[in-house]
């Protein structure tokens, strides 16, 4: 067990804890969740780089993104985990002859990675791939404490469903475990604890994410998680979109009965802040992306697309699922003419303003600049105030505006990205992965929220089935070199596939 007593954590000077108690214990896996900008990924690098008083006897290993692309083969990125390298390469025939987790992780290694996936170069895969590499090095380390930083993040459907659900590593890892996840299915999946950061201090609860009520009215101190969750969700969405709303009111329904039961107090319903706003453009007369027997491949002789025909109008809200490889990333690049197809032809409407949104593109700000400097580089006809508006919109105010981007969190320099191509008025936004490093679930569903509202076209990649299910009309599955529309919702998709 691991008991901190009085911490306290800052960073840039703001206090993230103050005076609050740390306990981690055996066989638990902790879900760490709390508002944008509280400090979780801090407070896992300060566990991870031991500025914590944590003994020596208990290893760490913190997971934070996707292997580096490099030369490396993806096995010996596997095994050259850690400082204890040469040690582990020595006592890898044991472990693998061993009914333990250290077996479990090294069968876990070669059940993923056949002979030629292990002896291709790092650089040759996928985001998702090489996230596939890094979750194989933290179960290959078997460490006392096991530090996850998004680790759902670039993980098509079927690999996350792997991971959380249907595979047996992550849920039967017997040390320590703190995850930090905008993926409700990964928390419920995973976790036995919650740890809430909330008003700079550390709340302990039992049980995942989502209990059902009754579970966590059993649990005792669990409701009180449920509870808030559910109240946060109320206010949040109680007044947005009808779909939305529905939702908030099903909960408001399950807190009430909680109430008559002397559960707990009435709900009251705070002010809604709403962190997202696009603005609506207006409609074009269809069609306004036309696919004409595209054919598409990287080479010749290994190609992603043959005789595509589809259609993408401003009514459209479509998403792109399907494994990782499979080119969904390459179909977006396909309709803003980023790459040309090989045979075939593009149609796009004259005046249609396309916008799309992935996460590399937060890492090429820079980061000496803060949001406001950026957005009148940018757009530089434009006056000050008019920008502070602009990125507000996207819940960056105050402080957030005018620091270096450098101390923004990736989830708020997400933001600026948002607030940069949402200025640009587009009427057809595809976004490829836009919650990977969004701060919160509260944040993603103001996302939800504000996509649901907006009137223009949506054509959608992400590892995140509620923010599908919030938002998307039509499922189109890519592999095999076509695309097809599934008949149903992503969550007969999920319970299909």
């Amino acid at each position: 067990m691991l008991q901190i007593g009085s911490l306290s954590l800052t960073f840039h000077g703001h206090d993230l804890i103050v005076d609050s108690e740390l306990e981690l214990n055996y066989a638990r896996r902790y879900g760490l969740l709390g508002l944008k900008g509280c400090g979780k990924s801090t407070l896992l690098t300060a566990i991870g780089c031991r500025e914590l008083p944590i003994p020596q006897h208990m290893d760490i290993c913190h997971l934070t993104r996707e292997i580096e692309a490099s030369d490396m083969s993806a096995l010996q990125a596997v095994v050259s985990c850690d400082e204890e390298r040469v040690k582990l390469e020595k006592e890898a025939e044991i472990l693998a002859a061993q009914d333990d987790c250290g077996g479990d992780a090294l069968d876990h290694v070669y059940e993923r990675f056949n002979k030629q996936t292990q002896a291709t170069k790092t650089r040759d895969f996928s985001g998702g791939c090489r996230m596939r590499i890094a979750s194989a090095r933290s179960l290959f380390m078997n460490t006392t404490i096991l530090l996850l930083d998004e680790p759902t993040n670039h993980l098509d459907h079927s690999h996350n469903s792997y991971v959380h659900v249907d595979g047996t590593w992550y849920p039967k890892f017997d040390r320590i475990l703190v995850v930090i996840s905008h993926s409700q299915d990964f928390l419920n999946g995973v976790c036995t604890n919650i740890i809430h950061m909330q008003n700079k201090k550390l709340k302990l609860y039992t049980g995942n994410y989502d209990q059902e009520p009754d579970e966590a009215v059993q649990m005792g101190a669990g409701a009180d998680w449920q509870i808030a969750s559910m109240k946060e969700y109320i206010a949040r969405f109680g007044h947005g979109s009808a779909k939305l709303a529905r939702q908030a009111q099903s909960k408001e329904k399950t807190l009430a009965k909680m109430e008559r039961g002397g559960l707990t107090e009435k709900v009251v319903r705070d002010r809604i802040l709403v962190l997202f706003r696009f603005t609506n453009v207006g409609k074009l007369p269809p069609p306004v992306l036309q696919f004409v027997e595209v054919t598409f491949g990287y080479t010749p002789h290994n190609l992603l697309y043959k005789k595509l025909d589809l259609g993408v109008d401003l009514d459209s809200r479509i998403a792109l699922v399907g494994p990782n490889g499979a080119g969904k990333s390459t179909l977006l690049k396909l309709m803003t003419g980023e790459v040309a197809p090989l045979d075939g032809k593009v149609r796009r409407h004259n005046h249609l303003r396309i916008a799309q949104f992935h996460q590399h593109l937060a890492e090429k700000l820079d980061q000496d600049m803060s949001a406001l400097q950026y957005m009148l580089k940018e757009y530089p006809r434009n006056e000050e105030e008019r920008m502070r508006v602009a990125v507000g919109k996207f819940g960056l105010s105050g402080k957030a505006q005018v620091m270096p981007m450098r101390n923004l969190s990736d989830g708020r320099r997400s933001r600026v990205i948002f607030a940069w191509l949402a200025y640009r008025q587009p009427q057809l936004l595809l976004l490829d992965e836009p919650t990977n490093h969004l701060d919160d679930i509260e944040t993603i569903g103001s996302l939800a929220e504000a996509l649901y509202e907006w009137d223009g076209g949506l054509v959608l990649v992400s590892h995140d089935f509620r923010l599908i299910n919030q938002v998307a009309r039509e499922i189109w599955v890519c592999e095999n070199q076509a695309v097809t529309r599934w008949e149903g919702d992503i969550m007969d998709f999920k319970r299909n596939t």
